[in-house]
């Protein structure tokens, strides 16, 4: 028998989940929706509800006429266009990282986050006072010891598995890590108030929904006697397709190993996984491994199953490595190239106004809005469906083709509409990619198609991860410092362009050439091509001309 994975139990990580979250955007716009049951549509079906309207038999993935039928009084909301949950997500997101020491903060999509809190927690450990725990203070900010909330240490916040009373002699009844469980569940139900309070959401940390939380506590190793660790009875009875981790995909796959059968309707659950004879990490890699997948999935999947996971939670990114819009398709939506041109324009549209949003500067002191971030690859991916077998049964495909060619700098021309843009580009490059992708004319079953932007340069500032510092800023300083001593240039005389505005690679034929193939995955490196200074001959970047005339000029030369 595979031996039981190592569990970090020196970290204290918090997951916060937020409940029924499309939903409860609407609710925080129109709080009158709180009290009525409310369904959230995309295309046909329900994609979530919120309680009331789970209390009266409304679910996720429902199809709309069945949600009427069953609750004719439910409101039904639009939700197909994502702006304002990714709004809401990127501002609840910000406001919880603001407590978080390190900001290792790292969202899961749209409704959860895993906040490392291990720093903070230790922190406030070594703050008690064992002689009045009742009255314990928890410090959010080293620097202010004022800041903080009180709490009292001597029992969870919320509820526990297994179910734990409270101790009033906690340092002597608890172990070190449950002490620190205890201090984090503390700082978790701070988090929850004060994003209910502040913001208008709710979420839960745990298991329990709707904003509820609860701590699993130790033992999380098996006893010496053999009796199973406190992780091991939680997970056991949990069907494989509800741990998280484990898709859709792994899910169906694991259930092939252990029933034989691919669309078995009989339920498997962690317990069979894991008492599978020759279960362990070989086996899941042998599984689940192949072309695709990633490596050591085996080893990360057996300790998923025994509620290890080590992962390191990221620090958190102010700009997105990548940003990217896909949609689904019923069949014959997309059978002709009109179709096929009609969606690329549309997805293309809402690209573009993610990128306005996410990676657009408009605090600058003059008004004018500053990139602080360009991708330089643009990806085109599609998902076609198989083709039926001989017995008619259509298997599902997950795998994705993708082609990708270098951005056109046009892209980051503000004073051009998002109509006319999304039409160039759609045009002059997604079109052409779609074509080396299906070179049939027609004919296509495609179940999925996605643009994005990916290879994401932040550009110079003065935020941490920026590659450098804000060079525009700064001569706009130096400008206002010095300017009753400036002699003023007659009006008409050239002048230099501002670091401040895009800074996009050029279009050219050469581009086209070089990168017919394009980068598949859109992850690798896209070389920069170069333009002779005309003044001292040398290759520049085209990404540093700018610079590189601000050199000559201050330079004399």
């Amino acid at each position: 028998m595979a031996t039981v994975p190592v569990r970090n139990d020196r970290r204290i990580v918090l997951h916060l989940d937020y409940d029924c979250f499309y939903a409860s955007v609407f609710e925080v716009e129109q709080p009158a929706l709180k009290s009525q049951p409310l369904a959230v549509q995309q295309k046909q079906i329900v994609v979530t509800c919120n309680y009331e309207a789970r209390r009266r038999g409304l679910f996720k993935l429902q199809l709309i006429k069945d949600a009427k039928r069953i609750c004719p009084e439910v409101v039904i909301v639009l939700g197909e266009d994502l702006t304002k949950f990714r709004d809401a997500s990127k501002d609840i997101y910000l406001f919880i990282r603001s407590f978080i020491w390190g900001g290792r903060v790292e969202r899961l999509g749209f409704d959860e986050i895993s906040l490392d809190v291990t720093e903070m927690i230790d922190y406030n450990i070594g703050l008690l006072n064992p002689n009045d725990l009742t009255r314990s203070f928890f410090c959010l900010d080293q620097k202010d010891p004022t800041v903080g909330f009180t709490y009292d240490a001597t029992s969870f916040h919320g509820s526990t598995h297994p179910f734990r009373e409270g101790c009033a002699d906690a340092p002597r009844e608890l172990s070190s890590l449950e002490m620190r469980l205890l201090v984090g569940s503390h700082l978790m139900g701070h988090l929850r108030s004060q994003m209910e309070y502040e913001k208008g959401f709710t979420a839960t940390g745990g298991v329990h929904k709707p904003n509820q939380q609860t701590t699993l506590v130790p033992p999380y190793e098996p006893g010496s006697d053999g009796t199973e660790s406190n992780v091991t009875q939680f997970l056991d009875n949990h069907e494989i397709r509800k741990i998280p981790g484990i898709g859709s995909r792994l899910a169906q796959k694991l259930r092939i190993r252990v029933t034989g059968e691919s669309t078995s309707e009989k339920k498997v659950t962690v317990r069979d996984i894991r008492l599978y004879p020759g279960m362990g990490p070989p086996l899941l890699e042998k599984t689940l491994g192949g072309p695709g997948a990633a490596k050591g999935i085996g080893q990360r999947i057996w300790g998923i199953i025994h509620g290890v996971d080590n992962t390191e939670v990221l620090e958190g990114r102010d700009l997105p490595t990548q940003i990217s819009i896909e949609d689904s398709y019923g069949r014959g939506r997309l059978d002709n190239v009109e179709n096929v041109r009609r969606e690329l324009i549309v997805l293309t549209k809402s690209l573009i106004r993610r990128m306005r949003t996410d990676l657009l500067d408009k605090s600058d002191d003059k008004g004018q809005p500053r990139w602080l971030a360009h991708p330089r690859t643009l990806r085109l991916s599609t998902r076609p469906r198989n083709a039926p077998e001989t017995d008619g049964v259509r298997t599902y495909n997950s795998n994705r083709i993708s082609r990708s060619t270098p951005l056109p700098s046009s892209i980051f021309n503000l004073d051009e509409s998002i109509d006319s843009l999304a039409e160039r580009i759609v045009r002059d490059h997604a079109m052409l990619m779609f074509r080396k992708l299906h070179a049939e004319k027609s004919g296509w079953d495609l179940g999925l198609m996605n643009i994005a932007v990916t290879n994401m340069v932040e550009s110079a500032g003065d935020q941490k991860q920026s590659s450098g510092r804000d060079i525009g800023k700064m001569f706009r300083q130096q400008e206002s410092t010095l300017r009753e001593w400036t002699v003023q240039e007659p009006v008409g005389q050239p002048h230099e362009v501002s670091s401040d505005e895009p800074v996009g690679l050029e279009e050219t034929t050469e581009w086209a050439n070089e990168w017919e193939d394009g980068d598949e995955n859109g992850d690798g490196d896209v070389p920069l091509l170069s333009v002779e200074c005309p003044l001292c001959g040398a290759a520049i970047p085209h990404f540093a001309q700018q610079a590189h005339e601000i050199y000559h000029a201050s330079d004399g030369n």
